[in-house]
């Protein structure tokens, strides 16, 4: 067997970790394209993601303008509340695919309910009448929990309590938009109204996540 000579043995190692630092590079590369697939939204589920964002900023939005036009006495408040009940029919919709028609009714029922209930609830506050806002306040609640009860019931990802939580969020959020505006502490309303989309777009992901992971052979 002949000898390597010095020189050779040298490069025969430094060959050889070279071909050993080339399969690491590529391995990692492997792994890291792999988390990276596994980690990335499917199309259909980035979909489903916008699309749920876009339905409740419009819900915020239209009860942002509508609060507006109604505190203003403007006869643009009906054109606003319709557009409002539409939204709701909207979102309702949005879960037909997942839950079936039934479901997408019942969701709408229960938010232009959620929707009415505003209505009287900031016509009550802009009169002063105490009582009436109280009795809405409270309507308003009792229809939040009816809301969260029929999303858990569709979907073991929506846990009643989270869901409860982030609408009562929500109602609170509303409840200090308009009070703003009735008194007209227009800064309070200006950073009310940023604190009420940014709490939606979290509820938004929320119900969208839910479904992801509720039909994951969807997406």
């Amino acid at each position: 067997m002949a000898h390597r000579t010095f020189e050779e043995s040298t490069a025969m190692i430094r060959s050889t970790r070279g071909a050993i630092a080339l399969a690491f590079v590529a391995v990692a590369a492997c792994a890291t394209a792999a988390m990276s697939t596994a980690s990335s939204p499917s199309p259909a589920a980035t979909h489903l993601h916008d699309a749920m964002r876009k339905l409740w900023s419009d819900h915020v939005v239209w009860t942002w303008l509508y609060i507006v036009s109604a505190v203003a006495g403007d006869p643009s408040a009906q054109t606003a509340a319709n557009r409002l009940l539409r939204n709701q029919e909207d979102i309702g919709n949005a879960i037909v695919p997942y839950y079936g028609a039934a479901a997408g009714t019942q969701l709408t029922n229960l938010l232009k309910q959620h929707i009415l209930i505003a209505v009287d609830l900031v016509t009550a506050a802009k009169a002063g009448d105490q009582a009436r806002v109280a009795d809405a306040d409270r309507r308003w609640h009792a229809n939040a929990n009816d809301i969260a009860t029929f999303l858990s019931g569709a979907n073991p990802n929506w846990l009643k309590a989270t869901v409860l939580a982030m609408l009562n969020q929500h109602l609170a959020l509303t409840t200090q938009e308009a009070t703003a505006r009735i008194q007209g502490r227009w800064a309070d309303d200006a950073s009310s109204f940023d604190n009420i989309f940014n709490q939606i777009l979290g509820m938004a992901d929320a119900l969208s996540d839910g479904i992801v992971k509720q039909f994951p052979n969807r997406f």
